[in-house]
């Protein structure tokens, strides 16, 4: 079985997922140079890794990537290929050439996050014309399939579940570089990461530390990645004193120690269907706190991860937060399930596993 695999961005899903796949079968992978070339050292050695000079949307030179990827497709001549975003424009004009080899396409998100912008530079057609000329699509749980299946009228057949696996490179990172959690000051740290949106509910979380104010004042909240800036809700937070507020890129080494040093990884969000980070926090063996939303209930109860919200409940989020700070034991048994939940279930290795007997069904389905 050969799969070829395509994606534009989503780097450390791609990582994670194409090293789980060619574990059990084999994998080309097709990725820009200008995002994926200084992660390489990361790819599973398995993987036959193709750098290519993949354009911006924008740009004129596009048709001739397409004439490009067209090529090795052919050349490489695979039994599947799967689209690892359903997010690239220029895929949707080349897609037809590829016939009789069936397409795959995973669809991550099914709604456009509120407040998203980057992904609103995109038409909304794009998208929504990639599942379409898809026979098969991938997508990270049983209630976001209900929805591909009501917006796309696609056979149950042809919309499978596979999870979003755990994203163990900057635990790996730590690990290699022999990094230590800082050193115990009784400080309790809370971590919100990633590309800070309105949908990722930093309001709520400054809003829950406001009503910790005084029951926890060892309490400390880091807000990391880029996007809307934080300090917009300065007069809302109980104590500015307490924020460490890192509104930018944030490389892979400070990733990694921010993980490393974290107690509790919140997931306050207002919308979502599924989440890189509880995926990167399990990889560290993190507990999370995740609102009721998307697949994260889904995620997080069955297998012990943490505790789970009603989105937009203030009062909820800092009881839960005031909770785990509180109980060293239960923070210590959620970390203990997620560690085993990343590196058993969900690891790389088994979601690859499911992913080939995924390809498996569609070939024999053609």
């Amino acid at each position: 079985m050969k799969a070829l695999l395509l994606v534009s961005e989503l780097e450390d899903y791609t990582i994670s997922f194409a090293s789980g796949v060619a574990r059990h079968a084999h994998v080309v992978l097709a990725v820009p140079r200008r995002r994926y070339a200084h992660l390489a050292s990361w790819i599973d050695p398995a993987v036959d890794l193709h750098l290519m000079d993949w354009p911006r949307h924008r740009s004129l030179s596009n048709p001739w990537f397409l004439h490009q990827l067209t090529r090795l497709i052919r050349q490489e001549r695979p039994n599947v290929i799967h689209l690892l975003s359903n997010s690239t424009l220029w895929l949707n004009f080349a897609a037809p050439f590829w016939r009789p080899i069936p397409i795959v396409t995973t669809v991550h998100d099914v709604e456009v996050h509120p407040g998203d912008s980057d992904t609103r530079t995109l038409p909304a057609w794009a998208p929504q014309l990639m599942v379409r000329q898809s026979g098969h699509v991938v997508v990270h749980g049983e209630g976001l399939k209900q929805m591909v299946l009501k917006r796309y009228s696609k056979s149950p057949d042809c919309v499978h579940v596979l999870s979003h696996p755990a994203i163990h490179r900057y635990a790996e990172l730590a690990r290699r570089h022999q990094m230590a959690r800082r050193g115990a000051d009784g400080t309790l740290r809370v971590l919100l990461f990633g590309r800070i949106f309105a949908y990722k509910g930093l309001e709520h979380l400054i809003r829950a530390e406001a009503m910790l104010k005084d029951l926890l004042p060892n309490l400390r909240i880091t807000v990391a990645g880029r996007g809307d800036d934080p300090r917009i809700f300065q007069p809302l937070m109980g104590d500015a004193a307490r924020y460490d507020i890192r509104n930018r890129f944030i490389e892979d080494m400070e990733v990694a120690q921010l993980f490393l040093d974290a107690d509790i990884v919140v997931l306050p969000y207002t919308e979502a269907s599924q989440s890189g980070v509880l995926n990167l926090a399990a990889a560290f063996g993190k507990p999370v706190i995740v609102t009721d939303v998307g697949e994260l209930r889904a995620t997080v109860l069955p297998n012990g991860l943490g505790m789970v919200v009603p989105p937009g409940d203030v009062e909820q989020l800092a009881i839960a937060i005031r909770t785990l700070a509180e109980n060293n034991e239960l923070r210590s048994s959620f970390g203990v399930n997620a560690l085993a939940w990343a590196t058993g279930p969900n690891s790389p290795q088994q979601v690859g596993a499911q992913a080939a007997a995924v390809y498996r069904k569609v070939v024999e389905a053609c």
